[in-house]
C-alpha cells in the first residue's frame, strides 16, 4: 500500500493571501463608509432646504385667508348686498387616500339627493392649487355639521369651514342691476390670479358684481400653522392678514327702483331713470326679475331649467340688452338732425293729407290718423305725433346724415361707464346694410327710420341716455352706476364721454322742448291725459313700436292679434324742463299705445323723484302749462 504525503505548508503564501483579503475588506469598508458619508452629506447639507421644507409640510401648512367681499349700498346708504356667516364643507384632495370612498361616505351620511351627487363629484375633481381646499357643499345645516363632527375620524381631508356667503336682501328688484356671484369655474380659474383667489370660491358673474369684481374682492392673506399627524392645528406660526374688498356705493335709489317694479306690475318691460346733471343712473329696472340668491349657493338643474324655459325671459336684462324699435320716441332727435342739417327750421310746415309719397312712387306711407292732421308745423308734429312730417323730414335729411346725427346722442353704441353686458342695439346706415346683407339702401327704408321703425333698434338705457343729453341741450353726461368706491367718490367727468352737440341757434332747443311739453299738456297732445295736474313742466314723447309689419292697406286691430305680436308701448321724458333733474325711458312689451300704457309710468317716476324723494315740493321754476280741457279730452288710442 502506497502512502501519500501532505505537501509542506507555505506560510509566506498564506500570509500574502490573508493580507490581500484584509486590504480588500478594508477598502470595501472605507468605500462603503465614504458612500454613506457622501449620502449623508448630500441629504443633510446639499438637500437640506428640500427635506427641511418637506418635513415642515408634514407639520406646518400654509392656509389661505380669503378676504371679506365689499358691501354694496344704494345712494342713500341702504344695504343692497351683504355677507352672511355660513358653514361650508371643504375637501383637500392631497389628504384623501380614496376619493371615491370618501365621497360615497359623504353622500350616505348627509343623505344627499341624486341631482346633487354628480355636482359633488365634479366639484371634488375641479382643478385647484396643491393643498387648496375645494368647496363641496355650502351653507350646511346644524344637523349636517353634527353628523360630520361625529364621523370626522372617517373623513380625512374633509373639513367644515366657516365663511361669509353673499346675500341680496332685495334680490328680485335688484337682480339685473347687481347681478350675482357664483362658484369659480374652470374657465375663470385660468384667467384669475390664483394666489389672490386662494381660499375664495366665489366670483362676480354679472351686473355690478362683475363690473367691480377687482374692487369688491379684496386681497387674500395667508397663515402658517403647525399641525399634528391627524391634521389638527396646534399653533399659528406666522400670519399675513387679508385685505377686505372695498364697499361700493351706487347711484341707484332703492325706493325709485322699487316703484319702477311696482309700476310694471309683472308686465314684461323696462324702466330707466337718469339724472341729466351728472349721468347717475337712478333706476334700472327689468321685469320680470329673478332670485339671485339661488345662484350664489348653486342653483339646481330643475330651477335653472325653469328660468331658461320661461317664455317671459326673466334672466334677460331688457333695460340694457333689449333691442326695440324706437317708435315715435325718435322724433325729437330727428328734429335735431333736421335743424342741424339745415333741412328745416322751427317754422317749417307741411300739409298732411294722411299719407306721404316718395317722388315717382305710388306707394303711400300712411300717418296713424288716416285722414291726416292738415297743416302741421314742427311743434305740432311732436304734439300729435304726425308721421307724415317725419317721412318728409327723413327723406330730405337722408339716411347718411340721420345716422351721423343720431350717433351723437349715443344710439347704436355702448355708452355707460360701468354697466356690464350693455348692448349696442342698431343704428342702421348705408354701409351697415351693404356689409350685413350685401344690398343697397332704399329710400323707403329711410322713411321707416324717420318714425323709429325699420332697422332702427334702441335699448331702454340708450333712450334714457339720449333723453338726458337732449334735456341738457346737447351737453353729454356718461351714464354710471357707481358713486363711491371704498368711500372715495368717482370723478365727475368720465373718460371717453362723447362730445357735446351744438346747434346753429341755441333757441331751437326751446322750440323742440315746447313741442314735447305739448305732448303732455297741449290740447292735442297724445299723452295729455297723463299730464293732467302736473306740478312742474315735463317734456316727453310717446312711441308705439310695431312688432310686425302691416300691409299697405291693412289696419292694426289688437284684439285680432296674438298678445306677443301686439305693439310695444314706449315713452321718454325729462323734467323739470328748465332745470332737468330726471330723464326717464319706459318700454312695456306688447302693451299697445305708448300714450296710454307707458306715459303714466314715466309721469309716476318723475312725480316720485321730484315731489317725494327730493322733499322740496314743487321744484323752482317748474310751473307747467295747464290745459283746462285736458282732463276731459279723449285720448287717441292709436296715437304714436
Amino acid at each position: 500500500m502506497r502512502l501519500h504525503r501532505n505537501p509542506v505548508k507555505d506560510p509566506q503564501r498564506e500570509l500574502y493571501i490573508y493580507r490581500v483579503r484584509m486590504l480588500l475588506a478594508v477598502v470595501l469598508v472605507v468605500l462603503l463608509t465614504g458612500l454613506l458619508g457622501a449620502r449623508l452629506y448630500y441629504l443633510q447639507v446639499v438637500q437640506h432646504e428640500v427635506y427641511s421644507t418637506r418635513s415642515d409640510k408634514n407639520r406646518v401648512r400654509v392656509e389661505p385667508l380669503p378676504p371679506s367681499r365689499g358691501l354694496i349700498y344704494d345712494r342713500n346708504g341702504e344695504l343692497l348686498a351683504e355677507n352672511l356667516p355660513t358653514y361650508n364643507l371643504m375637501l383637500v384632495r392631497e389628504r384623501v387616500d380614496n376619493l371615491d370612498e370618501t365621497l360615497g361616505l359623504l353622500v350616505d351620511l348627509l343623505a344627499l339627493p341624486e341631482d346633487e351627487v354628480e355636482s359633488l363629484r365634479a366639484r371634488s375633481r375641479q382643478r385647484q392649487r396643491s393643498y387648496q381646499p375645494a368647496l363641496l357643499i355650502n351653507d350646511l345645516s346644524e344637523s349636517q355639521i353634527a353628523l360630520l363632527a361625529v364621523n370626522r375620524y372617517r373623513l380625512p381631508g374633509v373639513e367644515v369651514e366657516a365663511q361669509f356667503l353673499r346675500h341680496y336682501p332685495d334680490s328680485e328688484i335688484m337682480s339685473h342691476v347687481l347681478g350675482y356671484v357664483g362658484r369659480i369655474n374652470t374657465q375663470e380659474l385660468e384667467r384669475i390670479d390664483s394666489g389672490n383667489y386662494a381660499g375664495t370660491h366665489y366670483i362676480g358673474k354679472t351686473g355690478v358684481e362683475l363690473s367691480y369684481e377687482d374692487e369688491l374682492h379684496g386681497k387674500a392673506g395667508i397663515r402658517k400653522v403647525e399641525a399634528n399627524a391627524r391634521g389638527r392645528v396646534l399653533r399659528e406660526l406666522e400670519r399675513e392678514d387679508s385685505v377686505s374688498g372695498k364697499d361700493l356705493k351706487l347711484s341707484i335709489d332703492k325706493p325709485l327702483q322699487q316703484l319702477a317694479f311696482d309700476l310694471l306690475d309683472g308686465r314684461r318691460g323696462a324702466i330707466v331713470a337718469i339724472d341729466p346733471r351728472n349721468g347717475q343712473i337712478l333706476a334700472l329696472a327689468s321685469v320680470p326679475g329673478f332670485d339671485t340668491n339661488q345662484f350664489v349657493t348653486g342653483i339646481n338643474v330643475k330651477d335653472y331649467r325653469a328660468l331658461q324655459q320661461d317664455v317671459d325671459l326673466p334672466l334677460f336684462n331688457r333695460a340694457i340688452r333689449g333691442s326695440y324699435p324706437a317708435g315715435s320716441t325718435i322724433k325729437p332727435f330727428m328734429l335735431i338732425a333736421g335743424l342741424a342739417s339745415g333741412v328745416i327750421t322751427p317754422e317749417t310746415t307741411i300739409y298732411d293729407p294722411g299719407y306721404y309719397q316718395l317722388p315717382n312712387d305710388d306707394r303711400r306711407y300712411r300717418n296713424w290718423l288716416r285722414w291726416g292732421h292738415g297743416r302741421v308745423d314742427m311743434e305740432r308734429s311732436l304734439a300729435v305725433s304726425n308721421n307724415t312730417y317725419y317721412y318728409s323730414l327723413a327723406h330730405d335729411v337722408g339716411i347718411d346724415r340721420i345716422s351721423e346725427h343720431l350717433s351723437k346722442f349715443g344710439f347704436g353704441q355702448r355708452n355707460a361707464a360701468d354697466v356690464a353686458g350693455e348692448g349696442s342695439a342698431l343704428l342702421p346706415s348705408r354701409e351697415w346694410k351693404r356689409q350685413r346683407f350685401n344690398q343697397s339702401w332704399y329710400p323707403g327704408e329711410t322713411l321707416s327710420v324717420g318714425i323709429g321703425q325699420g332697422y332702427l333698434q334702441v335699448t331702454p338705457l340708450q333712450l334714457a341716455t339720449a333723453t338726458a343729453v337732449l334735456a341738457n341741450r346737447g351737453h353729454w353726461v356718461k351714464p354710471r352706476l357707481a358713486l363711491e368706491i371704498g368711500g372715495d367718490p368717482l370723478p365727475e367727468v368720465l373718460p371717453e364721454t362723447l362730445d357735446d352737440i351744438t346747434l346753429p341757434n341755441d333757441e331751437w332747443w326751446d322750440r323742440v322742448f315746447s313741442g314735447m311739453k305739448k305732448v303732455l299738456s297741449g290740447r292735442e297732445g297724445t299723452a295729455r291725459r297723463s299730464g293732467v295736474g302736473l306740478e312742474y313742466a315735463m317734456a316727453g314723447k310717446s312711441g308705439t313700436a310695431q312688432v310686425f309689419s302691416l300691409g299697405q292697406n291693412e289696419r292694426y286691430n289688437a284684439s285680432q292679434i296674438r298678445e306677443r305680436l301686439r305693439d310695444h308701448a314706449l315713452f321718454m321724458a325729462f323734467a323739470p324742463v328748465d332745470e332737468p333733474k330726471i330723464a326717464v325711458s319706459v318700454i312695456v312689451e306688447n302693451a299697445g299705445g305708448g300714450s296710454s300704457h307707458a306715459a303714466g309710468l314715466a309721469r309716476a317716476m318723475s312725480d316720485f323723484w321730484l315731489l317725494e324723494r327730493n322733499a322740496g315740493g314743487q321744484p323752482a321754476g317748474s310751473q307747467a302749462e295747464k290745459d283746462p280741457d285736458a282732463e276731459a279730452a279723449a285720448l287717441s288710442e292709436g296715437a304714436l
